[in-house]
């Protein structure tokens, strides 16, 4: 379960997050929707640590990991998927992929590369390009293979159909239905509530850093 209590966050002494709170169980698909600059990525980036927040507290299954580094709040089963993908371009999509495992020490590799290409096995067909020869939507799976080579707990992915061809479109929601289908807990930024129609289970409502509505669908 994520929990967050009274979050707040500056970027140059800048108030983004303010006061926000919310609550996703374990299992569910939950969506954070708002207009670009509401604080979407600025709570997806504080959630992982990359972002030194004010006050407040992140709690992961009851245990505030709020003074944690971004490496430990990986061994707790937290993939992100940024915006912008934030693939090193000079390695292969598979050594891309097992970035976060090369942070945990972790040795079981052929396990979960077999584990990955077999939910996106289109992966594996370029799995030895540099990622730097990928096309944009190539790089989103990518993106999303490595968040889920460590994500057994919760992904949080941000605004993952952003500039996506319709067709990449609709793989994603197989995906991500198929994610969903076992069990997965997942919190995903949209400006608009369109593309996972249908698959959340709640909506909070951003606004100026705080969340202003929440909304119960299933």
């Amino acid at each position: 379960m994520l929990e967050i209590k009274e979050l707040d966050v500056e970027i140059n002494k800048i108030p983004i997050i303010r006061k926000l709170s919310l609550s996703i169980p374990n299992g569910i698909f939950a969506g954070l929707v708002g207009r670009n600059g509401a604080g979407k990525t600025t709570l997806l980036r504080s959630i992982m640590g990359v972002l030194k927040i004010k006050s407040g507290e992140i709690l992961f299954n009851n245990e505030n990991i709020v003074n944690y580094p971004p490496y430990n709040r990986i061994k707790y089963g937290i993939g992100y998927m940024p915006e912008d993908r934030r693939l090193v371009p000079d390695l292969t999509v598979q050594e891309n992929i097992l970035l976060p495992l090369w942070s945990l020490k972790s040795n079981n590799y052929d396990e979960k590369l077999d584990l990955i290409y077999s939910m996106i096995p289109e992966i594996k067909k370029f799995a030895k390009k540099k990622a730097s020869q990928l096309s944009g939507g190539q790089q989103k799976l990518v993106a999303l293979a490595r968040a889920l080579v460590v994500g057994k707990s919760i992904l949080l992915l941000d605004e993952p159909f952003e500039g996506v061809a319709p067709a990449l479109a609709k793989r994603l929601l197989e995906l991500l239905q198929k994610l969903k289908s076992l069990g997965t807990t997942i919190l995903i930024t949209e400006s608009e509530y369109k593309h996972a129609v249908g698959l959340l289970d709640m909506i909070f409502y951003i606004e100026r850093g705080t969340i202003v509505k929440q909304e119960n669908i299933n």
